[in-house]
């Protein structure tokens, strides 16, 4: 196998992981997968500083309006968000994660983290930013890939050498 299928393959097998440990969560917690990404996405916007109104919650998570009002009513009903008034503009509706939601992410990921994170402080100041720089790129490449509209692969010829 190539070097860098080598890695490919790491990568897809550490996200089949994460997935895994990310369904375990909303299993646990009775959620559904959709709750747990929404959460996720709401807490990267908390770190940022950045307000996220249900619509451009949605269109994060490919919902659409009806999808996106029953899984804010789902996550709001459970504690884990709240509807408020945006800081920048009173008009609008922001939605926030609970402090509650972030302490129950954190006792179910935070060893996780940790440990990924004793993992980085092996590499030097160059190698987390070449680590950085591939996975900004493949994040980057795989949500371009959410607005291609799928193709029938059924058809298509295999390609030798290049295993999936």
């Amino acid at each position: 196998m190539q070097p860098d299928m080598e890695i490919v393959h790491l990568l897809r097998a550490a996200a089949v992981e994460l997935g895994l440990h990310s369904a375990r969560f909303a299993q646990h917690n009775g959620m559904h997968p959709t709750d747990v990404r929404a959460l996720i996405a709401l807490m990267d916007a908390r770190r940022a500083g950045a307000e996220t109104t249900a619509g451009r919650l949605g269109a994060a998570l490919g919902l659409n309006s009806a999808g996106t009002t029953a899984l804010l009513d789902r996550l709001e009903r459970a504690g884990h968000v709240r509807r408020v008034r945006g800081e920048t503009d009173r008009r609008r509706v922001v939605v926030e994660v609970t402090d509650g939601a972030v302490d129950l992410g954190w006792a179910f990921f935070g060893p996780l983290i940790e440990r990924s994170v004793e993992l980085l402080r092996g590499y030097d100041d160059h190698q987390r930013a070449a680590i950085r720089d591939f996975l900004d790129g493949v994040r980057t490449a795989a949500a371009e890939g959410t607005h291609t509209p799928p193709t029938d692969t059924s058809q298509r010829e295999p390609q030798h050498g290049n295993t999936r």
